[in-house]
C-alpha cells in the first residue's frame, strides 16, 4: 500500500468518524424530537395579510403621483410595486407558518423565514424585558406579540401572532425562569 493511499485511507476514516458526530450533535440541538415548535396563530396570517395590504395599497398609489403629475411612464412604477405587495401577500401564509419558539431547559430557541432562516437561543438567564404589544389589527384578532430584551442589541427577539392568554401565561412564565437564573438558584 503506498503512502497516497494510507493517508486517504485514514481522512475517510476520519471523515466517517467527524461527519456522523457533527451532524447528530446539530440535528440534537435544533431538532429535538422529544419536543415540538410551538407555532403562532393560524389567525396571525389574516392579521399580517391585513397589515402588508394596507401598506402595499399606501405604497403603490404613492408611487403612482409621478404618473398623475404627468410622467407618461409612471404608471410603471405603480405597476411593479403592486405587483410586488401581490407577491409578498402569496408567500404571506407560508411565512407565517415558519414563525416557531421552542422552551428549552436554559434557553428559549426562535425560528423564523422560509429562505433567509434565523434561529435565535435566548438564555433565560439574560432576559432583562419580556413585553407584550398588540397592534390594532392585532387586537381585533384577539393577538398579541411578544418581545424579548437582552443585555445584547441583536439578539432582540419578538414572537408576532400569540394569543393573549398564551402571551401573557408565557411572559409570566419567563419573567419567573429569569428571576430564577439570575439569582442562580
Amino acid at each position: 500500500m503506498s503512502t497516497a493511499d494510507h493517508d486517504s485511507e485514514l481522512d475517510s476514516d476520519l471523515a466517517a468518524t467527524v461527519a456522523p458526530t457533527a451532524t447528530s450533535y446539530t440535528a440534537r440541538r435544533l431538532e429535538r424530537p422529544e419536543t415540538e415548535w410551538q407555532r403562532v396563530s393560524p389567525r396571525y396570517i389574516v392579521v399580517d395579510m391585513i397589515s402588508t395590504l394596507i401598506t402595499g395599497v399606501i405604497v403603490t398609489v404613492g408611487s403612482l403621483i409621478p404618473f398623475w403629475l404627468g410622467w407618461e411612464q409612471g404608471w410603471m412604477l405603480g405597476a411593479g410595486f403592486a405587483a410586488l405587495f401581490l407577491i409578498v401577500l402569496a408567500v404571506t401564509p407560508r411565512r407565517v407558518r415558519s414563525i416557531g419558539y421552542l422552551l428549552r431547559e436554559d434557553d428559549l430557541l426562535f425560528r423564523r423565514g422560509i429562505m433567509f432562516q434565523r434561529f435565535v437561543a435566548v438564555p433565560y438567564g439574560r432576559m432583562q424585558l419580556v413585553d407584550i404589544s398588540r397592534g390594532p389589527i392585532a387586537r381585533a384578532f384577539g393577538l398579541g406579540e411578544l418581545k424579548f430584551v437582552t443585555a445584547a442589541a441583536s439578539s432582540g427577539v419578538l414572537i408576532p401572532g400569540l394569543p393573549l392568554d398564551t402571551a401573557e401565561e408565557l411572559r409570566d412564565h419567563l419573567v419567573a425562569v429569569a428571576e430564577t437564573r439570575r439569582a442562580g438558584l
